[in-house]
């Protein structure tokens, strides 16, 4: 009887397997993209992948651009074409019709593993609503109150290597400035997200809490890529084959959606009675982003079919963990070394951030400090944590575009046709660093770029200085101001404190890509991400020579 299940349950994979490839090859052969340049693919399995993998900071890419113009096609997993484009109008074209253009089902499953159905993974008009109910809580004067959050914790790792380096007899210790950040992060998300204190600057563990540890778990796991994993991700009807990671992630899912309802019901509690909160009354009100969610969807002029339900609030804890936690501290731990490899800069930056006579300044004291916004900006240019995102057509389509194409007949067109279930790649670092738009000197960090007296190139449909590091459309990032004002406590509180050096040749700095772009060590592949960078207490050389 088992060797008759058996039997079946291969003859249905085999049946699917051979539908789903014979579905492939169809929609590759009758594709409008077989007409566009680009690459042949270097494996029957891997198309480009690989190539793509080996060539960091999107090498790959932006060589194929040198050799076939801003818009080509290359191959993805079992050869299937991917579209790429540099072209402004496309991009823009990509980025606003989100209900054509989504997020694909491989992508959501990925990263729904990890972060459940929140914002980052719906949409239509489940997302859209999400959306509208989550605005508010994203709002400047929202970030603003959180402000004294995100540099109370930037003070605690700055004691934390203060400490460290004290028990040197020169004075300098060498940390993972990678790891130390995720802590940092992880904190500020917890107590700004939900009130939660994750205390993981305190603790030598990445996460000191049930809650972290499942979260770290989660995380972990489900970035892993195995065989069969690839497999479930591009043919949905066999995830329901087990197996011991998806079971993992299905009980560390189960902790943090335990906890998560009892920070949902703390946060209910405190909306109890008619929601109102008079002066002198004596009631805190919670700031955090889990409280004016809850606040934002209980509001009187939100029709009942328009809330979201407590699963769909809940929806948004981990996703918060992930947008909020990994994208900044991976933005702070680029930004430091780009200061390393920039002495000027760093010290320029130093004596900016010195004049302020406060270590907690206000939301509005560290946005009006020039080059700290321009080495922030610069930084999410040339570094971009997320290097790139996908879309799938949901229907055929005619997209413009601003540069027209020779196809591989030798015909020119000044448009593209889309067909249903084509992936688009939008390439947010390649665009970050594009020549034509930049300058020669794309590549480089150089802050000073943001203080000169030039125009800068407006067609990039971004949501933030000019570039694509949040994205732009209705599926921008919803969270950039909360970044960006974390990142910038982060800076001002450490750089004031130390200075700061790579503790490893700058040669031997790669990255790794998932989710977010990580440094690596090459000399250590298998050592995972990390940024060793030596710290020394500002001024302690001056202070010796007087001893």
């Amino acid at each position: 009887m088992l060797i008759k299940l058996a039997v079946s349950l291969l003859g249905t994979i085999a049946a699917y397997a051979v539908y789903h490839i014979g579905t492939v090859i169809y929609r590759e052969s009758t594709s409008p993209t077989r007409a566009l340049p680009g690459p042949n693919s270097s494996h029957f399995f891997y198309g480009n992948q690989k190539d793509i993998w080996k060539g960091e900071n999107s090498l790959t890419h932006e060589g194929w651009i040198q050799k076939y113009g801003r818009t080509f096609r290359y191959f993805s997993y079992l050869n299937a074409s991917r579209l790429f484009t540099t072209d402004t109008k496309a991009l823009n074209h990509f980025l606003t019709n989100s209900y054509i253009y989504q997020r694909p089902q491989s992508s959501r499953y990925n990263l729904g593993r990890i972060v459940g159905p929140g914002v980052l993974v719906t949409e239509g008009d489940q997302h859209k609503m999400q959306r509208r109910i989550m605005n508010p809580a994203f709002g400047a004067a929202q970030v603003r109150e959180l402000t004294g959050i995100f540099l109370q914790k930037s003070l605690e790792l700055r004691d934390v290597w203060q400490t460290q380096a004290s028990l040197n007899a020169d004075g300098t210790a060498r940390v993972n400035a990678l790891s130390w950040l995720s802590k940092a992060t992880l904190d500020i998300i917890g107590l700004a997200g939900f009130n939660y204190d994750f205390n993981a600057l305190s603790s030598e563990d990445d996460a000191n809490t049930e809650f972290g540890t499942a979260f770290a778990t989660v995380y972990r796991v489900g970035l892993t890529q195995t065989p069969l994993r690839i497999i479930k991700t591009f043919v949905p009807a066999l995830r329901f084959i087990p197996s011991k990671t998806d079971a993992l992630i299905e009980e560390c899912q189960a902790t943090m959606m335990q906890i998560g309802r009892k920070l949902l019901q703390q946060s209910k509690d405190e909306m109890a009675g008619d929601g109102t909160f008079e002066k002198g009354s004596g009631r805190t009100i919670a700031r955090d982003l889990l409280s004016l969610l809850v606040r934002a969807n209980t509001a009187k002029d939100i029709p009942a079919h328009q809330r979201l339900s407590d699963e769909d609030v809940l929806a948004q804890v981990p996703t918060f963990l992930v947008a909020g936690h990994e994208t900044t501290s991976t933005g702070t731990t680029w930004a430091l070394f780009a200061l390393t490899q920039n002495i000027t800069a760093q010290n320029r930056l130093r004596e900016e951030l010195l004049r302020v006579d406060t270590d907690t300044p206000t939301m509005e004291e560290l946005n009006e400090l020039p080059y700290l916004d321009a080495v922030v900006r610069e930084t999410l240019r040339v570094h971009a944590p997320v290097v790139g995102v996908h879309r799938v057509a949901t229907q055929d389509d005619i997209v413009p575009l601003a540069t027209p194409y020779t196809d591989r007949k030798g015909v020119v067109h000044d448009t593209l046709r889309i067909q249903k279930g084509q992936i688009v790649y939008i390439p947010i670092l390649v665009m970050n660093r594009d020549k034509e738009i930049w300058g020669p000197d794309a590549t480089e960090f150089k802050p000073e770029r943001w203080l000169e007296d030039r125009a800068m190139n407006n067609s990039i449909p971004g949501i933030w200085g000019h570039m694509l590091s949040f994205l732009g459309g209705p599926r921008a990032c919803i969270g950039y101001r909360f970044a960006l004002v974390e990142m910038k406590a982060l800076l001002f509180t450490l750089i004031r404190a130390f200075e700061f050096s790579l503790g490893v040749p700058a040669s031997d700095i790669g990255s790794r890509t998932a989710i977010v772009q990580r440094p690596i060590l090459r000399s250590e592949p298998k050592g995972g991400n990390q940024l060793p960078i030596v710290v020394r207490a500002y001024g302690r050389d001056s202070e010796d020579a007087e001893e």
